[in-house]
């Protein structure tokens, strides 16, 4: 039996899709709308590459303006430097949470710097002043429906504040700084190097993990972000073994911050470690951990094998026993008889002891440690529901705070 039809495709599925007919005055439209593009970004182009020098010239200053000052945050009668890892690992996840841009991060961190630089801030309105910053540079460089609503801040703090607290504490930064927000990040100029030197996607993410462990030391709050960018990128391309693009251009400081920074990659934060583990960032954190743990291997090897221990005689150890004990190199390093033994009473400003008129002792640890990542490695796909565990943390050791 046989089918037979007028139409031979009635039949057979075509795995081509049918797009609807257009006239040929929507055609034409259409191929109007494409040239004007063209030639806009051609005149784009060409108005960039006139105005780059001003451009330039005019992100140097606002640079220079816009710097906070690590020596005035020292000042700070209840803010401690110990504090500030908590609450960068709580604006890192709470950034990662609601999905804002990169710059959003360094800005928000460069907004709370300066407001801490020119005020001061008791410890229990510190995570308040962070949410603010959030707030404020989300707003100024994000998506609209990606803004932190005031609830949602709230509940990631544990209900630590009154929703009107965050207005106040906003606008309040807003005077402050005297409506000056903008302020080029160091991923506005890790772009143009980028650009200008055609680093692949790897070194980019090696460079943006560097200039975000940056953000939890005092070394480099002062640091301008051009030198951090050109900074973090030659360590960057150090650690994924790619030639160095050296320009012959290089000063004094960007010599002492790849330094600096090069002293600070040891112990990242779990947080931020957890989230450059993803693929989505090239796994640069695990390759980190490889090249410092290669590092190390290489010195131990060039030490060679350690030196056998000096032989004591009896009568030394008698004279060490019944002698009268002096205070000589190794006493002043702690050590006694070859064993550690910590001082009996520590003194100065790094042990704890301040002003007396500042009841607030910090310690000599934090109160509060963050707590060890569980599950899939890998930053997690956090819910509006459930936040993460540092911000808990951060939370508790706040609430201690307050109560104390």
């Amino acid at each position: 039996m046989a089918y037979s039809t007028s139409d031979s495709g009635f039949f057979v599925e075509s795995d081509e899709p049918r797009h609807p007919r257009i006239s040929a005055k929507d055609a034409a439209r259409i191929l109007a709308r494409n040239r004007q593009e063209m030639i806009a970004n051609e005149l784009s182009r060409l108005a960039g590459d006139e105005y780059l020098e001003d451009i330039m010239q005019h992100m140097r200053h606002m640079e220079d303006e816009t710097l906070p000052d690590a020596n005035l945050i020292d000042m700070q009668r209840e803010i401690q430097w110990f504090m500030r890892p908590y609450l960068i690992d709580f604006l890192i996840e709470a950034h990662a949470a609601f999905a804002l841009l990169p710059e959003t991060l360094f800005l928000t961190v460069n907004l709370l710097d300066r407001y801490c630089s020119k005020r001061v801030v008791y410890k229990q309105h510190y995570q308040l002043v962070g949410c603010a910053a959030l707030l404020i540079a989300a707003k100024y460089g994000d998506k609209k429906d990606r803004v932190p609503q005031i609830n949602e801040l709230n509940n990631m703090c544990c209900g630590l504040y009154d929703s009107g607290m965050f207005t106040q504490m906003e606008m309040h930064v807003l005077n402050t700084l005297e409506w000056t927000i903008g302020h080029p990040t160091v991923d506005f100029f890790t772009q143009l190097i980028v650009a200008e030197e055609a680093d692949d996607r790897e070194v980019e993410h090696m460079a943006a993990y560097l200039c975000e462990i940056a953000l939890y030391h005092r070394d480099f709050v002062s640091t301008k972000p051009s030198i951090m960018a050109r900074a973090s990128l030659a360590l960057a391309r150090a650690i994924l073994g790619q030639p160095e693009a050296n320009d012959g251009e290089w000063d004094h400081d960007e010599n002492v911050t790849v330094l600096a920074l090069s002293q600070h990659l040891h112990q990242p934060s779990v947080t931020l470690s957890r989230k450059y583990s993803s693929q989505h960032f090239s796994r640069v954190s695990g390759k980190l951990s490889d090249f410092l743990a290669q590092q190390a291997a290489i010195a131990r090897r060039a030490q060679g094998p350690p030196s056998p221990p000096a032989e004591t005689t009896l009568s030394t150890k008698q004279s060490s026993i019944f002698s009268t004990p002096q205070k000589g190199h190794c006493a002043a390093l702690g050590v006694a008889d070859g064993y550690l033994t910590p001082p009996i009473t520590p003194d100065g400003v790094c042990f704890g002891v301040a002003d007396p008129m500042n009841k607030y002792v910090p310690p000599r640890c934090p109160v509060t440690p963050t707590p060890q990542p569980t599950g899939v490695p890998g930053f997690p796909q956090q819910s509006m529901q459930q936040y993460p565990s540092s911000t808990y943390a951060y939370d508790e050791y706040n609430a201690q705070q307050m109560v104390s």
